[in-house]
């Protein structure tokens, strides 16, 4: 059986971020789940799943202060919160996350790890549309203007990648995303992997994570970048 989780969860978004905006497309989102073949879909409410005086949150320390944590105070614990209250109700054998949200995904894997959940985390690779641009739900704020330049951050990642080292691969993909029209970059970072510390040499497995302001939207992507002799 497959199930699929639609909740919009007000514990990870900050006091000035766009929780009351967040796109919520439910019919769309349904339609998607039908055709994809779900058997069901966990669709609660804010107030079945925090009662009004829930005051228990689940903390993350180390991956989660680094990346998206630096900016985004409190994020990561609630979303190790909602994920952990997720898999109580539904006791799931396996649970698929996506990798274009790299850091999320080492969090949960942390999580199971630590918490001895009794299930298997599946990564699943990142769902691009045909120009390249990752899938998100943010896409949607973007203007028609925004959205023919939003791609130019992946191929922007994907030609630094090329470089040998890891400063060069950040400083040439800083120089590229830099030049696009309306960009403001929050961070972009080569890092290893598993720990999501700082990448000194290609050596090792790593990623390019970026987050990138385009206009109003904050968009994150990573790639990988394979170790070299």
């Amino acid at each position: 059986m497959v199930l699929v989780s639609i909740f919009v969860n007000p514990t990870q978004f900050g006091p000035k971020e766009d929780f009351s905006a967040y796109p919520r497309p439910l019919r769309n989102d349904l339609k998607t789940c039908r055709d994809a073949g779900a058997d069901a879909v966990f669709l609660p409410s804010i107030t079945e799943m925090y009662p009004a005086d829930a005051s228990v949150l689940i903390n993350e320390t180390s991956l989660s202060s680094v990346l998206c944590g630096r900016s985004r105070a409190g994020h990561f614990s609630g979303v190790c919160t909602i994920v952990s209250k997720l898999f109580h109700i539904v006791a799931p054998t396996h649970a698929i996350f996506g990798e274009k949200d790299w850091q999320q995904l080492a969090i949960i894997r942390r999580m199971v790890r630590d918490l001895d959940f009794d299930l298997e985390i599946i990564p699943s690779p990142t769902v691009r549309e045909p120009d390249g641009l990752a899938a998100s739900s943010r896409n949607a704020y973007l203007t028609e203007a925004e959205r023919q330049l939003a791609p130019q951050i992946y191929a922007a990642l994907q030609s630094a990648s090329q470089k040998p080292t890891p400063a060069k691969v950040v400083s040439e993909a800083v120089k590229l995303i830099i030049k696009i029209p309306g960009t403001r970059i929050d961070y972009i970072e080569a890092i290893d992997a598993q720990t999501l510390q700082p990448l000194r040499q290609r050596r090792t497995e790593g990623r390019l994570a970026a987050a990138v302001f385009l206009g109003k939207a904050r968009l994150i992507d990573n790639i990988p970048l394979p170790a070299m002799p």
